[in-house]
Formats: C-alpha cells, sequence, structure tokens
C-alpha cells in the first residue's frame, strides 16, 4: 500500500516538530538534530522536515511504497507520465537506504518515489561512511534539482 510523502525544508526544526505533533497528533517517529519525519497512518502519509533545504517550503513529493514489486508498477506510471526518469539503487538519504525513482512535474517540483530498505544512522552518509560529502545529494537526484522551495500564498482567499 502507498503512502504519501511530503517533506518540507524548515527554518526553526524545533518550533516545527512542536506545531506538526500537535498537527498530527503525535511525536515525530524519527527525531535527529537536522530532521523529523511522522509516520501517520490518518490520513496515510510520510511526512518530513529538514534543515537541509535551502529555502523554507515543499522540498519535494512522493510516494513511499512498501515492496519492489509497488515500486516497479510506480516507475511504469512514472515513465508513462515523464520520459525525464532517474533511477536511484541503493540510495542512503534521510536516515534510510532506499531503492527510488525521481521525475519533475510540469510546474518544476520534485517527486520520489520510493522503497524503504532499510536504516542509517548519518543523513545521507554512504553504507561504508559517516561522510556526507561521498555520497550522492541527499533527497534529489544528481539529475533532478529539488524544487525551489515553493512559498506558501497569504490572503484571504482559498486556494488563489
Amino acid at each position: 500500500m502507498k503512502r504519501f510523502h511530503v517533506h518540507l525544508a524548515v527554518d526553526n526544526l524545533a518550533d516545527s516538530i512542536r506545531f506538526y505533533s500537535t498537527l498530527f497528533g503525535a511525536r515525530p517517529t524519527v527525531e535527529k538534530a537536522d530532521y523529523a519525519k511522522w509516520m501517520v497512518d490518518d490520513p496515510r502519509i510520510n511526512f518530513a522536515i529538514s534543515t537541509r533545504g535551502s529555502q523554507p517550503g515543499v522540498n519535494h513529493l512522493g510516494f513511499q511504497v512498501d515492496s519492489d514489486q509497488e515500486l516497479k508498477g510506480m516507475r511504469d506510471r512514472l515513465t508513462a507520465a515523464d520520459a525525464g526518469l532517474t533511477e536511484e539503487s541503493d540510495a542512503h538519504c534521510c536516515y534510510a537506504v532506499s531503492d527510488k525513482y525521481w521525475v519533475t512535474d510540469p510546474q518544476g517540483i520534485a517527486w520520489e518515489t520510493y522503497h524503504t530498505l532499510g536504516d542509517i544512522p548519518v543523513f545521507g552518509a554512504a553504507a561504508s561512511s559517516s561522510d556526507v560529502s561521498s555520497s550522492p545529494r541527499c533527497c534529489a537526484s544528481t539529475e533532478i534539482a529539488v524544487s525551489a522551495s515553493i512559498p506558501l500564498k497569504t490572503g484571504a482567499a482559498c486556494c488563489s
């Protein structure tokens, strides 16, 4: 079963953890000095925040799947939707190792589809090292730029 994934870049992690913990009615399932993640079942979402974005806002969206078979099915959908599919096998990112695919939607928002294979102790570290400089850029394929964070609109009008 798929789980919707949202990753936001934030300025102040502690304030954001307090806000989203209240919003979701639960503490993060993963909490690090630069990152937090909630695995919420209602609605079924993997919601992550980090201080690693260049600007606050949407970093990327995506789908977390439960199996390699689901990942292959999503790859077929992504290929049909976008010819610029980028594959990452055994990617070390966000305190996890995953197989993933990236596309960019028509608005320039990066979409990640992935199957988590296990946990790692350091954000983006290679399996044999805690040195993140030796691993690919986390949370964005080297060929797909993370969306320039999308600022929230202010004002009274809904959805405009």
